[in-house]
């Protein structure tokens, strides 16, 4: 089997490498502080100092890590994946980044005779955790049906969209719609309190009907259980959303909806320092 490499191994690359582990393959990880890799070393997971000695000792390289920023610094600098790298090996990021970055990345690797994939997904911890994400794929077509068999393992669904970027338009896409189920949850649940509803009742009605979403099912009982620890991080969910309107911009598009959004997420994470909550803290600003 293939030798994998995993730079990140945060909430869902965690997952992710659990994953991965437990189909057999090799798996060589990379985090900035070796004790926090220790879960997943116990389970088989070899640590190198860095992710060019990650990319030098692995066959594909994937690398899930928090903004676009480190995605450059990971890719880039003198001890990054492009400096271990040599011909026929295979990069893919699962970060959800700028599609402008995706195209950087691929073409870099081009001239190095290296396929690149730009490969987020969706679905959050818990999707990580059971091996169902949604993986959204751009980039080198030969390398995506390579890399089918491990998609499968991690995820129930993945997608091919085109060359380097076109995954992160895709996720792009994703976002603004869970934009909307987040504010929609949120707003539901404070109407229901001021109006003096059984939130169970409520959160169970609603689940029931026409209005169920993904995020409701996920995070509403998260919500009234007062758990907002994170699946998907506040900070990196406003990072996501600038993106999109940036994106939008670029194509003469005006999103009212995804902007509102971003405001209110701008005041959680900017304003009173939430980052580090899960997106389900938005209720906060009322509660």
């Amino acid at each position: 089997m293939q030798k994998l490499g995993f730079i990140g191994t945060g909430v869902m690359g965690s997952g992710i490498i659990n994953n991965l582990l437990k189909s057999d393959y090799e798996v060589n990880i990379y985090t900035r502080t070796e004790s926090k890799a220790e879960p997943l070393l116990k389970k088989g997971a070899k640590w190198f100092a860095s992710p060019k000695e990650v990319a030098e000792n692995s066959d594909i390289i994937f690398s899930m890590v928090g903004f676009p920023q480190d995605v450059k610094d990971v890719y880039f600098k003198d001890n990054g994946i492009f400096a271990g790298l040599t011909t026929g090996k295979t990069i893919v990021d699962m970060t959800t980044s700028t599609p402008t970055l995706a195209k950087e990345i691929g073409e870099k690797a081009e001239k190095l005779n290296v396929k690149t994939l730009d490969a987020p997904v969706s679905g959050g911890d818990v999707g990580a955790r059971d091996g169902k994400l949604t993986i959204m794929v751009g980039g080198s077509k030969e390398a995506f049906d390579q890399l089918v068999p491990i998609f499968e393992i991690i995820g129930q669904t993945n997608h091919y969209f085109g060359s380097y970027g076109a995954g992160q338009h895709a996720k792009m896409a994703n976002q603004i719609m869970i934009a909307g189920t987040m504010t929609g949850m949120t707003e539901m649940f404070v109407y229901a309190k001021a109006a003096g509803l059984d939130m169970d009742a409520i959160l169970k009605t609603v689940s029931g009907g026409s209005a169920n979403n993904w995020s409701l099912d996920n995070y509403g009982p998260r919500i009234l259980e007062g758990d907002f620890k994170p699946g998907f991080y506040s900070k990196h969910f406003l990072k996501d959303l600038r993106i999109a309107l940036d994106e939008s911009e670029k194509m003469g598009l005006d999103l009212p909806a995804t902007k509102q959004a971003k405001a209110l997420y701008e005041k959680l994470v900017d304003d009173k320092n939430l980052g580090n909550d899960g997106t389900q803290a938005l209720i906060k600003l009322w509660w």
